[in-house]
C-alpha cells in the first residue's frame, strides 16, 4: 500500500507546485487555493508512506519522481524543451529511482 500512497503524494505535489506557478506569487485566489491543498495532501500521503517505506528512500523517489514529471509537464505546457544537460540530468534521476526500486533491500517491497 506504501507505493500507491507514495503515487498519491507525487501527483499531489505535482499539481501542488503547477498551482503555485500558475498562483503568481499568491496573487490568483483559485491557484492559491489549489497550490495549498495539493502540498497539504502530497504531505498527507507522505506521511502514510512513511509508515512502510524508509523515510531516506521515499523522500528519494518523491523528489526525484516529482522534478522529472514537473519538468516534464513544463515542457509540455510552455513548449520550451530543457537543454541536453538538463534532460541527462533528469534521466539520471530517474535512473536513481529505478535503481533504487529494483535493487535496494531497505525499499520495503
Amino acid at each position: 500500500m506504501g507505493y500507491w500512497y507514495l503515487s498519491a503524494a507525487i501527483i499531489a505535489e505535482v499539481i501542488g507546485t503547477l498551482a503555485l506557478k500558475a498562483s503568481d506569487g499568491f496573487n490568483h485566489a483559485f491557484a492559491s487555493t489549489l497550490c495549498v491543498i495539493g502540498y497539504a495532501t502530497a504531505f498527507y500521503f507522505l506521511s502514510l508512506v512513511l509508515k512502510t517505506i524508509p523515510v531516506g528512500i521515499a523522500y528519494a523517489i518523491w523528489a526525484g519522481m516529482g522534478i522529472v514529471l514537473i519538468a516534464t509537464i513544463a515542457a509540455v505546457m510552455s513548449k520550451t524543451l530543457p537543454d541536453t544537460p538538463a534532460i541527462i540530468g533528469m534521466l539520471l534521476i530517474l535512473a536513481g529511482v529505478i535503481v533504487i526500486n529494483l535493487f535496494s533491500n531497505t525499499t520495503g517491497h
